[in-house]
């Protein structure tokens, strides 16, 4: 694959409106966003299924970490056959068997079956969730090309997508729970899947090409090979764990204060501030770089994390949840940003899983301690959790950021005209 020439777009038309004139786009947009309207149901849903049949938080909760922690270890993988053997074809099967492990789940936990083969259902169910987030990042690479410009409006778009299907996916698990049954939960989110899935995959004509297998002898190093993507997957580990902290931590705090009905609108003030602060960030033609962007951003972060614990009311958390979430969306479209240049196009849905994975397991480990943390000293500590989680990120970020710098792109000298002249080798990666 010949490197793509810089393109300039300083004159090319931005925001949401030529985004979504792209060629294309909505054939695969609709698809996707009902496909990943579920993604946020699962846990909850476990979660639901299980207490009601066992009447168990701690083994409701268990269950649905070994899906998060399954599909955090296994998303990668998935990408990265993606990326070598097309989307359609590792979409498919795992929507069918994401829909199967689920259905196995719900007439276990249904039938009263022992402990131990929920967890054996729950660890395919989260395993084969299907990456669509990655994918329909990549599809934008894409179908964009080299226009680095749009490109971040694109990653502001989904992200904004992302927030909201974190807002909307619980939301709508819980009222299915509650007005039909917990299973129906489940069911719900297992059908939109493999309807959204199968669907999603069906637009074979806006996926990028696959690599295909690698030649004998050759080597094709993973996307986690690179330092720079290691690096971003341990800063988004970290925000992944104010994540769950926040999940947690907030419905403690709300109902220690007696007003359990509202944790959920408390949430929703904080995804609501990451989804403005991530439509407005894509409006936006930055003249600084993506890396400078990325320390700023987690720096604000940190920041908002750090008021969390000494909130005194819901009003107040509210406010500062409000703010807290004002730094969410721009770092992630950073980071999207960031991995996006790191490597090579053949790889570039792996390397988005991993950053999707990072978040899923910071998740469970926030949601993890802050809960053991809540049991012993009460919710305001819980908030602890989210600021050591983004603040070792933050660490991490400052000290390394020199890893975040896009490799040049590999050259040759050829002779032409009488002259000696360096020219890009084929498939190098692009520098940023």
């Amino acid at each position: 694959m010949a490197a793509r020439r810089p393109v300039d777009d300083t004159t090319s038309p931005t925001g949401y409106g030529a985004l979504l004139r792209t060629p294309g786009a909505w054939t695969f947009l609709f698809p996707a966003l009902v496909a990943r309207l579920p993604y946020a149901m699962l846990s909850l849903g476990i979660v639901l299924l299980v207490h009601d049949t066992t009447g168990s938080y701690g083994l409701a909760g268990s269950v649905a970490a070994v899906a998060a922690v399954a599909q955090a270890l296994i998303g990668p993988q998935t990408g990265r056959l993606a990326d070598r053997h097309g989307q359609a074809a590792v979409l498919v099967p795992a929507v069918i068997v994401h829909a199967c492990a689920v259905a196995a789940l719900i007439l276990l936990a249904r039938g009263d079956a022992p402990d131990w083969t929920l967890y054996l259902a729950a660890a395919p169910a989260g395993a084969a969730v299907p990456q669509v987030g990655a994918m329909v990042r990549a599809r934008w690479v894409h179908r964009l090309g080299e226009r680095p410009t749009l490109m971040n409006t694109a990653f502001a778009f989904e992200s904004v997508t992302d927030e909201f299907t974190f807002v909307v996916g619980p939301m709508l698990a819980t009222g299915i729970a509650t007005l039909v049954n917990p299973s129906a939960g489940l069911t719900a989110e297992a059908t939109l899947t493999l309807l959204g899935g199968l669907a999603f995959a069906a637009r074979r004509d806006t996926a990028p090409a696959p690599t295909g297998p690698a030649a004998p002898g050759e080597r094709r190093a993973s996307a986690l090979a690179s330092p720079g993507v290691r690096l971003l997957a341990g800063a988004f580990l970290g925000l992944g764990t104010v994540f769950g902290t926040l999940q947690v931590s907030i419905t403690a705090f709300a109902e220690d204060a007696g007003a359990g009905g509202l944790s959920g609108l408390v949430y929703g003030l904080f995804a609501a501030g990451s989804m403005a602060a991530g439509v407005l960030y894509g409006l936006i033609r930055w003249r600084s770089s993506a890396r400078q962007r990325m320390v700023a951003c987690y720096t604000l972060l940190v920041l908002g994390c750090s008021t969390l614990w000494a909130m005194p009311n819901l009003v107040a958390l509210a406010v500062a949840g409000l703010f807290c979430g004002l730094a969410i969306a721009p770092t992630l479209i950073t980071g999207y940003t960031l991995v996006e240049s790191l490597v090579d196009n053949g790889a570039k849905t792996e390397a988005f899983t991993w950053l999707t994975g990072a978040i899923g397991l910071g998740l469970a480990l926030g949601s993890t301690a802050a809960g053991q943390l809540i049991d012993r000293s009460g919710p305001s500590l819980g908030f602890t959790v989210a600021l050591l989680g983004s603040g070792l990120g933050l660490v991490a970020l400052v000290t390394m950021r020199r890893l975040l710098l896009a490799p040049a792109p590999a050259t040759r000298t050829v002779a032409r005209g009488g002259a000696d002249v360096r020219e890009p080798l084929a498939g190098a990666a692009r520098h940023g």
